[in-house]
């Protein structure tokens, strides 16, 4: 098989490189030394590029038994691919575009998969660690009062990986048309009467929003709850695209179109401009929605690969999944519930709302 990964290995020592978030620069574990983007992107230009034509490339053997192997891989929506370092095969997913070798440990980067009209626009490089991600997840548990007592200290982290997701970072503007009614409801006593009058009013809002980089994720495997939730990312530290922030992690190419995208940025621009354009009625004692007419121009599309740190932690034998910004440190999961410490929540509750009506009942 062509040789169709690249390694980045330290040019001090040829041990393998990793991206540092917190230094912003590419270090070598072994020999300590330290490289910008820039050093480590001009120095495996060439290399890429011939690892990207590779692409495709296969070698031929007599026999069925190769045969049987790609028909194989294919058919499971695999790929092959050689490490450089020490020759084993690497079977990956159509869309792993860096991984690491099982057998030596290596970051490997799939240079064709980010290339051509495949290349992302921009990258947020990781600035959390690993370390970070297992200290955000414990702090997490903290302050859950329906959180079993034995799920942090019986639960154990079954994986966590730095993961660059695919993202269409979409531009636009979205109008919104509305129509509400209020109300303003005034009283005054008048001898031992209390007259209360209500006042409608007909209330007509319109407005427009301008939007930039609104991120749908465009990775199936990735829950789109989860790629939402740990949101915002923080677009000043968008970087032009380099394969050189890869190393020490892994990433994907994206598998859901821009075009399957559409309607996800199309509701979460008009839903927001709603929400702005309802804010502005004010000065009602009410205000009920009567209808309204929603209108998105769509502007430019771009590509960017967005750090996250995706934690797999394991209890009672059931799986949990989180996800944390690996920009920001915002963090998000499912965590389980305690059926007594609820019920003894309940109770509680119950009883105190009981005793809150019995005095009331006293006093009236």
């Amino acid at each position: 098989m062509a040789d169709q990964i690249s390694n980045y290995q330290c040019p001090s020592c040829t041990g393998p490189l990793r991206f540092d978030g917190k230094s912003g620069r590419l270090q070598c574990d072994y020999c300590g030394s330290s490289f910008s983007v820039q050093e480590i992107e001009a120095l495996y230009k060439d290399k890429d590029q011939a690892a990207a034509e590779a692409i495709g490339n296969t070698v031929s053997a007599e026999g069925e038994w190769a045969g049987a192997g790609s028909n194989w891989a294919r058919e499971q929506g695999l790929r092959a691919y050689n490490c450089p370092s020490c020759g084993a095969e690497l079977i990956c997913d159509e869309t792993t575009a860096a991984t690491a070798c099982p057998y030596c440990g290596n970051p490997s980067i799939v240079p064709g998969q980010l290339s051509d009209m495949l290349k992302p626009d921009y990258v947020i490089p990781f600035k959390l660690s690993k370390e970070d991600a297992k200290a955000a997840l414990k702090n997490y548990y903290r302050g859950k009062k329906l959180l079993p007592r034995a799920f942090t200290s019986q639960n154990h982290i079954e994986e966590i990986k730095g993961v660059y997701v695919p993202f269409w970072l979409f531009d636009g503007t979205a109008e919104a048309d509305m129509r509400f009614q209020g109300t303003r409801v005034s009283s005054v006593v008048q001898g031992d009467t209390r007259v209360t009058t209500t006042e409608y009013y007909d209330v007509r809002r319109a407005g427009s929003v301008k939007f930039e980089k609104i991120p749908v994720d465009a990775s199936s495997k990735m829950p789109d709850a989860h790629m939402d939730a740990i949101e915002p990312f923080d677009y000043s530290e968008l970087k032009p695209f380099s394969n050189a922030y890869l190393p020490g992690f892994l990433a994907d190419k994206y598998d859901v179109k821009r075009e399957d995208c559409y309607q996800r940025a199309d509701e979460r621009a008009g839903n927001t401009a709603v929400d702005l354009v309802s804010q502005t009625v004010g000065g009602y004692s009410s205000v009920i929605p009567r209808g309204s007419e929603v209108r998105v121009r769509r502007g430019r599309v771009s590509y960017a690969l967005l750090p996250v740190w995706m934690l797999s932690t394991r209890w009672n034998g059931k799986n949990y999944l989180f996800a944390m910004n690996g920009q920001t440190g915002k963090l998000i999961g499912d965590l389980p519930v305690s059926s007594g410490r609820a019920f003894a929540w309940f109770a509680g509750l119950t009883a105190g709302f009981t005793a809150l009506f019995s005095a009331l009942l006293y006093f009236l």
